[in-house]
């Protein structure tokens, strides 16, 4: 339904976007997730013909979006981050604005009316759409994405200012519309991603960084094991957690202790990382028998998606191509700027290496005083 092939985005020096490519079929709900400045509102802005791209190919239900852009956008809907709502008209009239710009030829007012139910939005079909709340505001922005019922739905943000229950709601409605459409969905609300989405594409510096189920993104870039111990220590008191943690690093295969928060008087928690999936729990059971430690629970982990994201993101290793995507500051150009017979004239300047500064420093004598001041010359 949506194929992206080798899609590249440079703002002059800066490269958005870095040869990326992927594919995602019909009745899918793909999570679209990076860190600010990743290039993901770039990539959404491309699969919506909003911004071109500066090469590559987007192909929406088999149309190529750069060469008929109308019937390629005629199959999506969008809800960008901020609704694009027309806030001096009710929220009647703006649907009905909605339907004739799209050239909808569904029934009118039975399938308006049927959006306005699914977006629960039927009480405030009169109102002026300035008059709302945000949380109203934002689900009249998605009943317009909803109009022509498009094969194709992005969404960007959609629970951006919904209370609980609203959430739970859409997180209910993208999952019913996700099984006659293809939904892609933006959010930072990780625990949406996770609860609503079958696959996950991670975006990092450009380039597409993770691509799959969070258990499938997890097992390629973790060997670690995870555990949450809650331990008692012997004499009930604070000093019981330093000596736990200190003991605990000091078992083969540990590689990170933190004590977390004290559930009652002498009981803590406390996050445990072992390499190389190696079993610590007998380890752990023989240390604390031996110190008169009580386990009061031993639950292993596996990673969330939080901590995908963090890893991901937040580590050292660049992916690959990522480098390519900004020019180094130093290879810039420098410039002068000076007025001249009243206009501003630049001249590019060569910039002074540490060696050519070093040689303009006047000598040191600093030397030379501290041995005057100690007697002088001989």
């Amino acid at each position: 339904m949506i194929e992206v092939r080798n899609l590249t985005k440079r703002y002059g020096d800066k490269q958005a976007v870095n040869d990326i490519s992927f594919k995602v079929e019909k009745g899918e709900i793909l999570g679209f997730l990076g860190p600010n400045g990743a290039g993901k509102s770039t990539t959404m802005n491309m699969l919506t013909g909003y911004i071109s791209s500066t090469s590559g190919q987007i192909l929406i239900n088999g149309v190529d979006i750069l060469e008929d852009p109308i019937k390629a956008k005629s199959n999506i809907g969008y809800l960008p981050e901020i609704p694009p709502l027309y806030v001096d008209m009710t929220v009647d009239a703006y649907l009905g604005f909605m339907y004739d710009l799209k050239k909808c030829k569904l029934p009118r007012k039975a399938h308006l009316k049927e959006i306005c139910d699914l977006c629960k939005i039927t009480n405030v079909r009169g109102r002026l759409i300035r008059n709302l709340s945000k949380g109203y505001k934002q689900r009249v922005g998605l009943a317009q994405a909803l109009i022509n019922n498009p094969p194709v739905l992005i969404l960007d943000e959609p629970t951006v200012g919904l209370d609980p229950n609203q959430i739970i709601e859409i997180r209910t409605l993208i999952k019913k519309l996700g099984k006659n459409h293809t939904v892609i969905l933006s959010s930072h609300i990780l625990p949406e991603i996770q609860a609503v989405c079958d696959r996950i594409i991670i975006i990092n510096k450009g380039v597409v960084a993770a691509d799959g189920t969070a258990d499938e993104i997890a097992a390629k870039i973790t060997n670690e094991h995870k555990m949450t111990l809650r331990i008692e220590g012997s004499t009930h008191t604070a000093e019981d957690k330093k000596a736990i943690v200190a003991a605990l690093k000091q078992l083969d295969g540990i590689k990170y202790v933190r004590a977390d928060m004290e559930r009652e008087k002498g009981v803590y928690d406390y996050d445990v990382e072992s390499e190389e999936k190696v079993d610590i729990r007998r380890a752990i059971n023989q240390l604390c028998r031996e110190k008169g430690w009580n386990i009061l629970m031993l639950q292993l982990s596996d990673l969330t998606l939080e901590d995908i994201f963090l890893k991901i993101t937040m580590g050292d290793a660049i992916p690959a191509g990522a480098e390519k995507a900004e020019k180094p500051a130093k290879d810039k150009p420098k410039f002068d700027l000076n007025v001249k017979d009243g206009a501003l004239v630049a001249t590019e300047v060569e910039e002074e290496t540490k060696e050519d500064l070093e040689e303009n420093l006047p000598a040191d004598r600093s030397f030379e005083d501290e041995d005057k001041k100690e007697g002088g010359e001989e």
